[in-house]
């Protein structure tokens, strides 16, 4: 990566966290720009196929997002 070596990582390391933040959702919807460019193994490809059967057989099955958020926040996901 010839670009690699002019990147300051102490000066990046020194940002703010909510700057930094903003540099990873940056550099995260640069790659997600070119999905195609990211390969997924035939064993995780398999699992994701596997998931969406499920899903589509049967799509009110888990958690709506809103579930999901509201036991995220209060805590309640430990316990399940």
């Amino acid at each position: 990566m010839p670009n690699m070596n002019n990147i300051n990582i102490s000066a990046i390391l020194d940002l703010p966290v909510q700057e930094r933040i903003r540099l990873v959702e940056l550099i995260w919807d640069s790659v997600a720009a070119v999905s195609e460019a990211v390969e997924i193994s035939p064993a995780l490809k398999a699992e994701l196929e596997v998931r969406m059967k499920e899903f589509e057989a049967n799509p009110e099955a888990g958690y709506s997002w809103d579930q999901v958020k509201s036991r995220l926040q209060d805590g309640s996901w430990r316990s399940a």
